[in-house]
């Protein structure tokens, strides 16, 4: 750090040590107060940085790579593995060298950032005949440069990719991501307000430009913004609410005042809000508490051109090549994958299907009722084609495809019942393997890599003496252990452990008060459910919003972090088909979650009324089907129900089925799906699968084993309750209800269905012969006693949607 102080140094050791006093003393005012007019910090003195008033934030020149450093504001405290978290940097796209470079605040009241070889880098372009300048860093993390009491600078009107509480995003700002997580350099996804006002994120990347966020197909007021209005501001504040001028609002999870918080447009282009947390013996880290994408695939760009995206709970995001193309930079997955041939020879080329897979954007043509092979003939016809995509359209009754100029943004998605057809030479068409439908590039693709910093400097010739230089050599080095003690301790003194609930990924998930619950539900007056896990009551909350509380039985033995722990599985799952889980409280020993409330209860009550129709009881196979798949194959954590029945299976308005308490089994039996005795078992008598009693593995073929009685069930009407078991002929066991039906198969002659036989007269309204057939033997299928034989719930939504 350069002063106007000149210090002689005197071997008499009163001397010394006020010199060693007066030094550090000017450290901290310097590192503290700020930088005055004429004063520098310089890159090669680690002690050159300033320090906010609460000791949060520090600025100085932070490493980003070989030799080459930026000068950034973070946070002070770092967590115990990595580096520490940068908020902001000056000069991001062009680091100066780790020799001679330093930050200059100019007498005239110019901020500049000179690299060693004195070339200005950075600056504010501020200049005054004023000499009363001053540049400090504040408590909220804004870095000010002041004119004597007017602010002529700041640092929060130039934000990098990360928004601080109550800093705000305006017209003609931008938030950009970073290149890769070692990377620092701008990347390319942009958060910023479009011309028609409307909060947008954008990916700018080597070939393409496109915004997926929010949903391109949701715009203005039909996407809940509001567009065309002159004030553009957005701000999140300390609390953890994020208000946008377009109408975008929303709670973080943990929100309340406490812990440290930001928002940041991370390299994999997802936006999130991140709150800081004090763990187990003191570690800290960063825990996501609100995101933007909730489908890492969705963001586009990922993967690069030609490739796909897929997600799994075991190896996170992956990029593939299409099969036919290879990677172009194994080391970077933005540049996508390239051609192993030569395009349009229309003569020779033909197709391979990838299911479940969609490329958006880049349509040349929709073509509506056609069928595959005029889809096909189209393509090959114009060289422009590179494939297209399959599917039906339900609001206009008829198959439809898109043809595709270019295949960007690629991914594949449990649910999305489209098909992709992929241009190929014949050649390379005929050893496609369906089942992988990728090249045998693969990478996981969890953090980009970005080419490395590096930034050289000539050497200079020191003309001091070699003395004068070891001496301060020793001085420097005493001051800075000093200096490192008395911060450590002064910032451990700072340091707040909070203990509160953190939960990833679940918008407007928040934690309830035991009053506030009690209030909504008038002490818990009006029960609509009740089971072994607990009683549900409906309530009203403040916000108007009729919800399900459901209190909790035997919690004694979960503590507070492990039931926050265990509830955060519920929390950030997310599917049409799943029932939504809006909170939780946990206060002493109360644990109580909050659903939304289903406005036709269970199918359990409707079965009993015989109310439902076949097209409605056929729908409602196919639904539950669908979030049973989700929860074992495509959440971030494998959740097996393992209760699976009428009783939690809800029904919306309109008798969309959504599956509930699919989490209760991770809070109540982790350890007993590991102890595996009869005595501990997880589910209701009837649907339970026999390796619960036979002490077999538990799989999600328990669940599938559920599923195909409650299948079982719906169709006759007879309930799987009481007698369970008997001894067949070949002296296995088998349940009462499937050995039922397979009786009403066998006895019926052939010549005739045993439809009729097996079908409740309470469903009501003529159903297809054939597809109830179909649902019989898939329920018998899912309802064997032998697990091997059960398919998956993938495979069981597969047979219900072709067949």
């Amino acid at each position: 750090m350069s002063s106007p102080v000149v210090v002689l140094v005197h071997h008499h050791k009163n001397t010394i040590f006020f010199f060693f006093f007066f030094f550090f003393l000017s450290y901290l005012f310097f590192s503290v107060h700020g930088l005055t007019g004429g004063s520098s910090l310089s890159v090669e003195n680690t002690n050159d940085i300033l320090v906010s008033p609460n000791r949060v934030f520090t600025a100085g020149f932070h490493q980003v790579g070989y030799n080459a450093y930026c000068f950034s504001v973070w946070f002070t405290d770092q967590p115990k593995f990595g580096g520490p978290t940068v908020v902001w940097m000056a000069n991001r796209d062009t680091p100066v060298n780790g020799k001679y470079s330093k930050l200059s605040l100019f007498k005239d009241g110019n901020l500049a950032l000179i690299d060693a070889g004195q070339s200005i880098i950075w600056s504010t372009h501020t200049k005054s005949t004023s000499s009363s300048f001053l540049l400090q860093l504040h408590d909220t993390g804004n870095l000010v440069l002041y004119e004597g009491e007017q602010i002529r600078w700041e640092s929060f009107d130039h934000p990098t990719d990360t928004l601080l509480p109550d800093q705000p995003l305006t017209r003609n700002k931008l938030l950009v991501s970073s290149r890769s997580a070692t990377n620092y350099s701008s990347g390319f996804y942009k958060l910023f307000f479009d011309l028609d006002s409307i909060l947008r994120i954008r990916y700018e990347g080597p070939e393409s430009t496109s915004i997926y966020w929010p949903d391109p197909e949701s715009l203005g007021r039909e996407g809940g913004r509001n567009q065309y209005i002159n004030n553009q501001r957005a701000i999140l504040d300390s609390e953890g609410q994020f208000n946008s001028s377009d109408g975008f609002v929303f709670l973080s999870s943990d929100f309340g005042i406490g812990p440290q918080r930001m928002m940041r447009i991370d390299v994999d282009g997802n936006l999130r809000v991140y709150s800081r947390i004090i763990g187990h013996q003191r570690r800290q880290k960063w825990q996501v508490q609100w995101q933007a994408v909730s489908h890492s695939c969705k963001v586009h760009g990922i993967c690069g051109p030609n490739s796909l995206c897929t997600h799994s709970q075991h190896s996170g995001r992956r990029c593939t090549c299409i099969h036919g193309y290879k990677m172009v930079n194994s080391e970077d997955w933005s540049y996508g994958c390239a051609p192993e041939f030569e395009e349009c020879t229309p003569e020779d080329e033909g197709f391979v299907v990838i299911h479940q897979a969609e490329f958006y954007g880049y349509d040349i043509r929709y073509q509506p009722n056609y069928t595959v092979n005029e889809c096909k003939k189209e393509c090959l016809d114009d060289c422009n084609c590179k494939g297209f995509q399959y599917s039906y359209d339900y609001d206009r009754a008829c198959f439809y495809c898109y043809m595709k100029t270019s295949l960007y943004n690629g991914y594949m998605q449990m649910g999305f019942y489209s098909d992709m057809y992929i241009k190929l030479p014949r050649q390379l068409a005929s050893y496609f393997n369906p089942k992988m439908g990728f090249s045998k590039t693969n990478f996981s693709c969890a953090g980009q890599m970005g080419t490395p910093i590096i930034r050289l400097y000539e050497k200079k010739h020191d003309n001091k003496l070699l003395s004068d230089v070891a001496v301060l050599g020793c001085v420097i080095g005493f001051i800075e252990i000093i200096g490192i003690i008395i911060f450590w301790y002064k910032s451990s003194k700072h340091s707040v452990t909070i203990n509160q609930s953190y939960f990833p990924v679940a918008t407007a998930f928040r934690k309830f008060t035991y009053s506030e619950l009690k209030r909504a539900s008038l002490n818990f007056s009006e029960e609509i459910g009740r089971g072994g896990a607990g009683v549900v009551y409906k309530g009203i909350l403040s916000d108007n919003r009729v919800a399900a509380i459901k209190k909790l039985k035997n919690t004694n033995h979960h503590d507070e972090d492990e039931f926050q722990a265990e509830i955060s599985t519920i929390g950030r799952l997310n599917h049409m088909n799943l029932i939504e889980t809006w909170g939780y409280c946990a206060e002493g020993k109360h644990r109580l979650i909050v659903y939304e409330y289903m406005e036709n209860g269970s199918l359990a009550r409707n079965l009993c009324l015989g109310k439902l129709d076949w097209e409605t009881r056929f729908d409602i196979a196919k639904g539950t089907a669908k979030g049973l798949a989700y929860l074992h194959e495509e959440c971030l954590e494998w959740v097996l129900h393992c209760d699976v029945k009428p009783h939690n299976i809800l029904l919306d308005a309109k008798y969309n089925p959504k599956v509930a308490d699919f989490g209760l089994s991770k809070l109540f039996d982790r350890d007993r799906i590991v102890n595996l005795n009869f005595s501990t078992v997880r589910g209701t008598r009837g649907y339970m699968a026999p390796e619960w009693v036979f002490n077999l593995p538990i799989t999600s073929k328990v669940d599938v084993f559920s599923y195909g009685v409650v299948i079982l069930e719906m169709i006759t009407g007879r309930s799987p309750a009481g007698k369970q078991q008997r001894i067949n002929e070949s002296g296995h066991r088998e349940y009462a209800l499937m050995e039922w039906v397979r009786d009403r198969i066998k006895e019926v002659d052939g010549s005739q269905s045993w439809v009729e036989e097996i079908v409740n007269s309470s469903i009501s309204g003529e159903y297809d012969r054939t597809a109830m057939e179909n649902l019989v033997r898939i329920a018998l299928k899912c309802a064997d006693e032998d697990m091997k034989v059960r398919p998956s719930m993938k495979q069981v939504v597969n047979m219900l949607l072709h067949q």
